[in-house]
């Protein structure tokens, strides 16, 4: 697996499915950003319907809807239309996501969790999500809220030593030199 961070507002998405599990990719997406998501659900709960709003197509899509997508999202999808989906996506070339079957996904999606410009994700490649929530929520409790302010300060801070026309190596070591000096980060004395 290569982890990589993927601005969804410059993609074209496609979420299929009716229930919890849908509304629940949604939400994800919506989350990070995502500006350009088409919806197909052939019997969407009200949930799903409220939330996907003008964005919802009642049916699943057809092979031609996949066009042009550059990333779809299944689930809450029974089989044989699942499966034909999957078919039809890499038929075009589209990355596919499938919830909770990493076997038919080319993505895994981590969990996630966002301290405004910091975003930390822990992923076990499918093999268990729940450990990877639960790593998830270890890790936010050493990066509190705080955190948010603490990105936006070094953002700042870089981009002022970068108009100043200091080299990145510099700004990589003035970058360690101030979260050593503001005690951000544990040091191995301070490890219980």
């Amino acid at each position: 697996m290569l982890p990589l961070f993927i601005d969804l507002a410059r993609l074209r998405l496609v979420l299929v499915g009716n229930g919890r599990a849908a509304l629940r990719r949604l939400a994800l997406l919506e989350e990070a950003g995502a500006q350009h998501i088409e919806i197909f659900a052939a019997a969407p709960s009200h949930e799903i319907a409220a939330a996907a709003g003008d964005r919802l197509t009642r049916r699943w899509p057809a092979c031609e809807d996949l066009i042009g997508a550059q990333l779809v999202f299944i689930a809450d999808v029974p089989e044989p239309e699942r499966a034909a989906l999957v078919h039809a996506t890499r038929g075009l070339g589209v990355l596919v996501h499938v919830e909770d079957e990493p076997s038919l996904s080319d993505t895994q999606a981590p969990a996630v969790l966002r301290r405004g410009s910091l975003t930390l994700a822990v992923s076990t490649g499918g093999a268990s999500p729940a450990l990877a929530s639960q790593l998830r929520d270890f890790l936010g409790r050493l990066f509190g809220p705080e955190w948010r302010g603490r990105v936006d300060e070094v953002s700042r801070k870089r981009h002022a030593w970068r108009k100043a026309g200091v080299a990145p190596e510099t700004i990589a070591h003035l970058t360690g030199e101030l979260v050593s000096r503001r005690g951000w980060l544990p040091t191995p004395a301070t490890r219980h």
